[in-house]
């Protein structure tokens, strides 16, 4: 049903084949388009995304008090604990 198709990465300009396995499993996952990267370049973008640094934001723990901080910015809304209290409040 489904054949091999050389298309050309976007980022290099190397062309890669999309296997009939491939374009099956992407048709499985329910996925509409057909991949723009190489193989190489897929697992470049994907190395260079993981290793970028989340910001980080001080505010104090709602249970001790101590300074901490949080890789999302805090709502006044909800309590933020330290690592800390946060595993002891998640095992109670």
């Amino acid at each position: 049903m489904y054949e091999d198709k050389t298309l050309t990465c976007r980022d290099c300009g190397a062309e890669f084949v999309f296997t009939a396995g491939e374009q099956e499993f992407y048709a499985e996952k329910g996925f509409q388009n057909e991949p723009t990267r190489c193989k190489e370049c897929r697992t470049s973008r994907k190395a260079n995304r993981a290793s970028a640094p989340r910001e980080q934001y001080e505010t104090t723990c709602a249970a001790c008090g101590k300074a901490t901080t949080v890789p999302f910015v805090p709502k006044s809304d909800r309590p933020i604990y330290c690592s800390e209290c946060f595993a002891a409040h998640k095992q109670a």
